[in-house]
């Protein structure tokens, strides 16, 4: 079989956008870092609606970590949610973490407070002080329905 010289080009250059784009998405999703330069914190949410594994964490709107994992704790009945952020961000013990909407229309994404203790979070230890989701929906339906507190204060 010949080898024509504009075949092979063109072959090593498939083979070295695909290794280029692999490369790429296993940074992007953090697959790729080593386990030194990230650490976990976990969270617990009454209601984890609109956020999943792979959601953003945020630290004043800057991305500063993803969420690695998302269950039911079945004793509490409550969201709890792997936080992996990069180590180089320092979080003092008293942050909260709450989940955030980037709009009416937007996603999700889990955004930390810092607080304004002198110690800071460890590898492995749990936020305290969480927010969980508010639901659209509800929101909507206590408004068309005027089920809210001051319902009958106007009248």
């Amino acid at each position: 079989m010949a080898e024509n010289p504009t075949e092979v080009a063109v072959g090593a250059g498939v083979i070295a956008l695909a290794v280029g784009f692999l490369l790429y998405a296993g940074q992007i999703t953090g697959f790729s870092s080593g386990a030194s330069e990230h650490y976990q914190l976990t969270a617990s949410f009454r209601s984890a609606e609109g956020i999943s594994t792979g959601t953003d964490v945020r630290l004043a709107g800057v991305k500063v970590g993803t969420v690695t994992d998302l269950d039911l704790n079945r004793e509490t009945f409550r969201a709890e949610a792997k936080l992996t952020l990069n180590s180089d961000v320092v979080l003092p013990d008293d942050t909260a973490a709450l989940i955030a909407s980037e709009g009416l229309l937007g996603g999700n994404f889990v955004e930390l407070v810092p607080g304004g203790s002198m110690f800071n979070f460890e590898d492995g230890q749990v936020i305290a002080d969480t927010q969980g989701s508010v639901s659209l929906i509800n929101l909507l339906l206590k408004f068309v329905t005027g089920s809210g507190d001051d319902a009958g204060a106007a009248q």
